[in-house]
C-alpha cells in the first residue's frame, strides 16, 4: 500500500525502494474492510472491477455480531446511516420517543444497509448508492499493489535484511544491509516489517504502550475452506467462549478465523473450537498468530515511520487494521518531508496518530465490557475489568442522555456508536427535547416515511451473489 500510493501520488520527484522477500509470509488475514478505503483507491485511480476480479473480492455493508450481548442474541452493525438527525440530535433520540410510543420497530429498520445485509442483496448505485467495503484475499491485494507501485517507478529489491546502520551523530537510520550485501541507502524509511519492528523497535528502541489490560486476547488461529453457500454481503463475528470468531465470505473460498486469550483457553481448546465451527472443508492448516495489543510509544520516531503492524495492534474486530495502514500513509504524505526531516511534522503526525488509535481502542473495548454474558470465566473478566475514562464517560452520556459526539480525528461515527451500545444492551434513559416539537402522529409519520423508504430500496436490489456475477465475476486463482 505504501509503495503504490507514494509512488502514483508522489513518486515523480522521489526514488522509492520497496524491500521485500518472498521468504518471508504476510499475516494475510486482513480480509474485510471499511467504507474509506474507497477513498483511497479513487485517489489511486483504480478501476473498482479490476481490483475485484484481482482479489476474488465481494462487497462488506457491515458486520453481524453474533452471542455478544449474550448468547443467542445478535445484531448488525452496519455502514451508512440510519434514520434522518436534525440539527440538535441524533436519529436514535426520535427514535427512542417512538419505541416509547410503541410506534418505532427495530432500530436496524432504518437503516437501508442493514436491510440489504439480512436480504443478501446488493448493487454499486451512484445516486441512490449504499455504503460499502469490501472482503477481498490480501495476498491478491499485495500482488496487485505491487504490480502499481512497479509500474509507478517503485524499485522491488528482493531480499532479507541483515544489518540497520544508524548514524552516530544523529540516531537516523542511514542504511539498510541485505543478506546478500547490497546496500540501500535513504532519507525516510517505512517499517513495514509486522510485529517484528525491526526500524521502529528492534533499531531504534521507541516502546511500546501494551492494551492487554483492556484487550486480553492475545492469540489468533486462521483457516480457509471451501464456500458452501453464496456469499453474504457482510462479515460474521460470532463471540465464543473465551474469543470470537470470524468469518469472510470470498467469491472462491471463505476465511475464517478464532480471535482468542491464551489465559482462558488453550491452544488445543481454541484449535477444537474453530474446526468445530466451520463451514465448509478446510483448503488450509490452521495457522497461529501470537499478538500484543497496543501501539508504539511513537508511530514516527527520527527518519522511520511504521505502518500497519510494525505500528502496533488492534484485533480486527471491526476491520480497523488495513483502514489505519491507509490512514497513516495518507498523513505521512500530507506531512511529506520533501525538505528535510522536521520535529514539527513528527509531533504532529503521532499526535494524530494516537487520538485516532486510541479512540479505535475504546470502541473496541465497548464489545468487550458492555455485555450481559456471565457464562465464562473470560466474559465474566470483561464485564468487570476497569476500562478508560474516555469509553467510560461515552457509555454513561449515551445510557443517560442519548448523546454521542463524534472527536476530532475519530473513524467512528454518531451512528456506529449508537448501533453498537443499542446492540450490546444499553437503553438511553431519556431523549432529546427538540423530539416534542413533532406531535404524535407527525413522529409516527416521520419513521413511517423512513422505514419504508428503506425497505423499498432494498427490495429493488438484485441479490449479492447475482450481482457479483455480473459486475466482477472473478475466476478461481
Amino acid at each position: 500500500m505504501a509503495a503504490a500510493a507514494i509512488s502514483k501520488l508522489l513518486g515523480k520527484n522521489l526514488e522509492i525502494c520497496l524491500v521485500e522477500s518472498d521468504q518471508i509470509a504476510t499475516v494475510g488475514v486482513g480480509e474485510a474492510t471499511i467504507p474509506p478505503l474507497l477513498t483511497l483507491h479513487k485517489l489511486l485511480e483504480i478501476k473498482e472491477q479490476d481490483f475485484m476480479v484481482a482479489t476474488q473480492a465481494t462487497f462488506k455493508l457491515g458486520i453481524s455480531f453474533e452471542n455478544w450481548r449474550d448468547v443467542n442474541e445478535d445484531y448488525i452493525h452496519s455502514f451508512g446511516t440510519t434514520g434522518q438527525d436534525c440539527w440538535a440530535a441524533g436519529f436514535q433520540h426520535f427514535w427512542l420517543k417512538g419505541k416509547q410510543q410503541g410506534i418505532a420497530s427495530d432500530y436496524g429498520d432504518y437503516c437501508p444497509e442493514l436491510l440489504a445485509s439480512l436480504a443478501g442483496k446488493f448493487a454499486v448505485q451512484p445516486k441512490l448508492g449504499l455504503n460499502y467495503a469490501y472482503h477481498f484475499d490480501a495476498g491478491l491485494y499485495a500482488q496487485f499493489l505491487r504490480k502499481m507501485a512497479e509500474k509507478h517507478g517503485t524499485r522491488r529489491v528482493e531480499g532479507k535484511i541483515s544489518e540497520v546502520q544508524c548514524c552516530n551523530q544523529t540516531g537516523m537510520i542511514d542504511r539498510l544491509i541485505l543478506e546478500s550485501g547490497e546496500q540501500l541507502e535513504g532519507d525516510l524509511f517505512i517499517d513495514c516489517t509486522g510485529f517484528r519492528g525491526l526500524l521502529i523497535e528492534q533499531t531504534l528502541h521507541t516502546g511500546y504502550l501494551d492494551w492487554t489490560h483492556w484487550l486480553p486476547c492475545d492469540s489468533a488461529l486462521a483457516v480457509q475452506t471451501e464456500n458452501t453457500q453464496p456469499p453474504i454481503p457482510y462479515t460474521r463475528s460470532i463471540a465464543r467462549e473465551s474469543g470470537w470468531q470470524w468469518r469472510i465470505p470470498l467469491q472462491h473460498r471463505t476465511g475464517n478465523g478464532l480471535v482468542y486469550c491464551s489465559r482462558y483457553m488453550s491452544d488445543e481448546q481454541a484449535e477444537k473450537t474453530l474446526l468445530q465451527n466451520l463451514e465448509g472443508e478446510p483448503i488450509t492448516e490452521p495457522r497461529q498468530i501470537r499478538f500484543r495489543t497496543g501501539q508504539r510509544r511513537l508511530h514516527w520516531n527520527k527518519n522511520c515511520v511504521a505502518l500497519g503492524l510494525a505500528s502496533g495492534f488492534i484485533e480486527p474486530l471491526e476491520s480497523t487494521s488495513i483502514h489505519l495502514i491507509q490512514r497513516g500513509l495518507v498523513r505521512l504524505m500530507q506531512m511529506f518531508p520533501h525538505s528535510g526531516i522536521v520535529q514539527s511534522d513528527i509531533d504532529e503526525f503521532n499526535s494524530q496518530m494516537f487520538s485516532e488509535v486510541e479512540n479505535i481502542r475504546d470502541f473496541i473495548i465497548l464489545h468487550y465490557h458492555v455485555t450481559n454474558r456471565r457464562d465464562s470465566a473470560f466474559w465474566r473478566h470483561c464485564a468487570g475489568m476497569d476500562i478508560p475514562d474516555s469509553l467510560a464517560h461515552r457509555i454513561e452520556l449515551f445510557r443517560e442522555t442519548g448523546k454521542v459526539f463524534k472527536v476530532p480525528n475519530e473513524l467512528f461515527g454518531e451512528n456506529s456508536w449508537t448501533q453498537v451500545m443499542l446492540g450490546q444492551g444499553i437503553m438511553p434513559q431519556q431523549y432529546h427535547p427538540i423530539v416534542d416539537q413533532m406531535s404524535d402522529e407527525e413522529l409516527a409519520h416521520f419513521l413511517n416515511q423512513i422505514r419504508t423508504q428503506s425497505k423499498r430500496m432494498v427490495e429493488q436490489l438484485p441479490s449479492h451473489q447475482d450481482f457479483l456475477r455480473h459486475y466482477c465475476p472473478a475466476t478461481m486463482p
